[in-house]
């Protein structure tokens, strides 16, 4: 309380250190005087010692505590005022500011709530998962038995399911979870409870529970839906609980989530089929480091019990690590990035600020010697340039809030959906926190240098000529921000340059198939309706041939996992001869599709021939390859007249022909990494085996010359005709398909291309006020020069070849920075290099046309300097 009493009575104690410091010169003088000096020679004596009253009263302000608080509040009301007098600079600096601070602010917002908030859950800090992992049902069984430093649970997401017998059926996206899953999680049901022990295996898994949106929209919030029966993909299920409404693991499209359903007895679902991630609860006193050394134990006892030979390289690398980490996933390198890149456009902003901070230095020249003068000490002025600049850094801030809060919305969407906590990502605290200390840090770093050049004013020549001499020994300073700024946003620029390229490349890439005039819809009746495979291959030839006679259709066709979906079918396979003793069998993305599938995609056929109507009786047995997969299973042979044998049937199939490469995995692959290449199987019973259903769900490929807005009624209404239990959704162009396999990289290019594109602009005002300041500088010079005869064009020269060298110093540095750190773009391009020399020789010919455009309004300013007025200035 002590410095608020001092502050307040601050009046009194002014008058009380005068009288004091009165009382001691004349008790100086009273003993000089008696040493027998003069009266007046002894009070100048004593004026000496003691120097400047005002000195020695600021020495006895800073020793007294509250000063720093006292001084600071002065400083911030002094900054006020004089940022209030100037409001033109004000505006502009605070702008600037609030553009770097704004786009810091928005993309801390979301590194704060994908990577720094805490998961939803009970004792998050204990939740971890396997990373570089997967294990089948077995493997999962096996892992309840034997790891002791966690509680484990596995989930598998992905699946759809039909939920029918309560009006027009309607497909769900659902999640098979194990009985401990939510336990682990910590999670608790907002209605009813969750899954039991043993409610996993089979025959005592006839449960579900729904999702809060599911529940409010499909069954209008019934507070007793809790023991309800209903029915997905024909099968009854008891529902036990309804999640809450923030509950979105592990994906906000999650309706429904349904036990695994473990059954040892049927080895294809329990060693095969969904290689599931794991997660886990600590136990207590149980370490990551416990947990990490007790993993690799059990993942080489849980091999041997595979009742097949394992790839080597399978979980290779697995590691138990914070669950966050894992959701997040390469997500964190993405944002990582993103947040370095708004700050290289913070330091441009901070680097433009402080170029006009010196400029506006030349103009308080005046008033900083009249303090100096008075005896302010350096680090006085220092601190009150800097406080200012705080303070105008705050404004930018406020400002920076408010832009950051505008755009968070729009900024949300560039992620993928399933991205953890998205739907909660806002400007809370720790985000307020962050941009106020954001601010301070910005406000000292673009006042910094302004400071400390105003602080080194020649009192004689301020006084005198008002400041020309602070201007003038500015200029190296300020030739050294825009060196910084030009580098940096050539680093932003070339990183957005590079990401463009590869956009462009991944959108021209050949994708295997054409896109005009393609509709796709996916038909899902219940899995049990093809256990009867003739029904499953009749209903699906009488839509294609309904289909096929609505107006404006020319073909149409199905399929069973269309190309770039997002649905791989995995199919296990031998090869004839001496590959069918492999120790692990390939593995090949099953497509099944029906005749005439190739001619409606425009899939080049390569050799032999595509399927016929004939084929679908699996009578003989018949296959098509990729081109890319003959070659790696026969090559230099003509694999047409191979055979291949699926791995649960005992007849071969012979390959009759061989077919163009699809992209279907992404636009980068045809395959995933860990399958060995494509087979097409034609639709009926061929498709089907004892361990594998023939597939329900297909897509349907339809050519038109009509929307796919119009196509949807029609195809829905021949499909309820033919089976009312038989939803149709995800009706879109297989354009929408092929242009939403990029939206990833598309949004991540779209937030470059518009920091670098701040960046590019701040820069080119950045050479602007240098050259014009360089004109001002030297209109005295130019004048003369005129006078003594030169030519306009010379003048022209010399403002120019300032303005380029400045600007290629800057881009040379820039471009070497840029070799540096756009290898961390590397994982982030397709088919361009990170130190592309096309893409860093066109920003460094950008750069040089801005400069060029950039020195013109000032080189013409130059040019017209009239030699006397310019004299007569001086």
């Amino acid at each position: 309380m002590n410095w608020r009493r001092q502050v307040k009575d601050k009046s009194r104690d002014e008058k009380r250190l005068d009288a004091e410091l009165r009382f001691h010169i004349e008790q100086q003088i009273a003993d000089y005087v008696a040493e027998g000096m003069r009266p007046e020679e002894a009070r100048r004596r004593a004026r000496m010692e003691f120097g400047g009253m005002d000195q020695v009263k600021e020495e006895v302000h800073e020793a007294r505590r509250g000063y720093f608080l006292e001084t600071l509040l002065q400083d911030v009301r002094y900054g006020l005022r004089m940022l209030r007098k100037n409001p033109g600079f004000t505006t502009v600096a605070v702008l600037t500011l609030a553009l770097g601070i704004g786009a810091n602010t928005a993309i801390f917002s979301v590194v704060n709530g994908v990577l720094l908030r805490p998961l939803p859950f009970r004792d998050p800090g204990r939740l971890v998962g396997i990373a570089n992992g997967a294990y089948p049902r077995g493997g999962l069984a096996a892992m309840r038995q034997e790891v002791r430093t966690m509680d484990v649970a596995a989930y598998a997401d992905g699946h759809e399911f039909n939920l029918t017998g309560t009006g027009e059926p309607l497909r769900l996206s659902g999640t098979l979870v194990s009985a401990e899953f939510f336990a682990v999680l910590g999670a608790r049901a907002e209605l009813g409870g969750t899954f039991s022990r043993g409610q996993d295996e089979a025959g005592r898994d006839a449960y579900v529970i729904l999702s809060h949106r599911l529940w409010q929209q499909r069954f209008g919030g019934d507070a007793s839906i809790i023991g309800h029966v209903i029915e997905l993909e024909g099968v009854p299920r008891q529902i036990v609980g309804v999640m809450p409404a923030d509950f979105r693991f592990p994906s906000p499209s999650t309706d429904v989530w349904i036990p695994l359903g473990i059954d040892p007895r049927n080895a294809t679902s329990y060693w095969a089929d969904d290689y599931m991630p794991v997660i886990g609860r600590l136990r207590p006193g149980s370490t990551i480091e416990q947990a990490n050394a007790e993993i690799p134990l059990f993942q080489a006892h849980v091999r041997t019990m595979f009742p097949w030979p394992m790839p080597a390289d399978w979980n290779r690398g697995l590691a138990v690590v914070p669950l966050q980490r894992v959701l997040v996933g390469d997500l964190r390198a993405r944002l990582l990035i993103l947040f370095g890149a708004v700050v290289l456009v913070l330091l441009i902003a901070c680097a433009n600020v402080a170029n006009l901070a010196l400029s506006r230095a030349s103009t308080r020249a005046k008033e900083i010697a009249i303090r100096t003068s008075l005896g302010a000490g350096r680090w006085r002025i220092i601190r009150q340039l800097i406080t200012e600049s705080v303070v105008m850094a705050l404004a930018g801030g406020a400002l920076g809030v408010a832009l950051a809060a505008g755009g968070l919305a729009i900024l949300k969407t560039s992620f993928p959906a399933d991205t953890p906590n998205l739907a909660d990502i806002a400007i809370d605290w720790r985000v307020l926190a962050f941009t106020a200390a954001l601010a301070i840090v910005a406000g000292v770093i673009s006042g910094v240098v302004p400071a400390l050049q105003a602080s080194r004013t020649d009192l004689t020549e301020s006084l005198k000529s008002g400041g020309r001499g602070v201007a003038s020994g500015s200029r190296r300073a300020r030739r050294a921000l825009v060196l910084g700024e030009i580098g940096l946003a050539v680093v932003l620029v070339s990183a957005a340059g590079l990401l463009i390229r590869s956009l462009w490349a991944l959108s021209h890439v050949n994708p295997g198939f054409r896109t005009e005039h393609l509709v796709t819809a996916r038909i899902t009746p219940n899995e049990s309706f093809c256990d009867n495979a003739e029904r499953c291959v009749e209903f699906y030839r009488e839509v294609v041939n309904h289909v096929r006679a609505l107006p404006g259709v020319s073909e149409a066709a199905v399929i069973n996992t269309v190309p770039l979906s997002g649905r791989v079918n995995k199919r296990a396979i031998h090869l004839e001869g001496e590959r069918e003793s492999l120790p692990v069998l390939p593995l090949v993305w099953e497509n099944v599709v029906s005749a005439d599938y190739f001619q409606l995609m425009r899939i080049p056929l390569l050799r032999g021939r595509e399927f016929t109507e004939a084929d679908g009786t699996g009578k003989p047995p018949v296959a098509i390859l990729s081109a890319a997969t003959a070659g790696r299973f026969w090559p230099n042979e003509d694999a047409v007249g191979k055979h291949i044998r699926l791995a649960d049937r005992s007849e071969w199939c012979m390959v009759v022909g061989v077919v163009g490469d699809v992209l279907g995995y992404n636009l980068e692959r045809s395959v995933p990494p860990w399958m060995d290449g494509t087979i097409y199987l034609p639709y009926g019973p061929m498709a089907s085996s004892e361990n594998h259903r023939m597939p329900a769900e297909m897509t349907l490929a339809a050519r038109t010359n009509t929307s796919e807005s119009r196509m949807t009624e029609p195809v829905r209404e021949i499909v309820s005709r033919l089976n009312q239990e038989s939803p149709v959704s995800e009706v879109k162009t297989m354009a929408a398909v092929v242009s939403e396999s990029t939206a990833a990289p598309r949004s991540i290019t779209s937030l470059f291309v518009a920091f670098s594109g701040i960046a590019f602009i701040l820069g080119a005002v950045g050479i602007y006020g240098v050259i014009a300041f360089f004109v001002g500088q030297r209109t005295r010079e130019i004048g003369i020069r005129i006078a003594l005869g030169a030519q306009r064009r010379d003048v022209l020269k010399m403002v120019v070849r300032e303005g380029m060298s400045l600007t290629l110093a800057g881009v040379t540095g820039g471009i070497v920075a840029a070799f540096a750190l756009t290898r961390l773009l590397s994982s982030l391009l397709y088919g361009v290099s990170a130190t592309d020399p096309l893409t860093l020789g066109g920003v460094a010919l950008l750069f040089a046309f801005v400069a060029l455009a950039a020195c013109y309004v000032p080189a013409r300013r130059a040019m017209r300097v009239d030699p006397v007025i310019a004299l007569r200035e001086e």
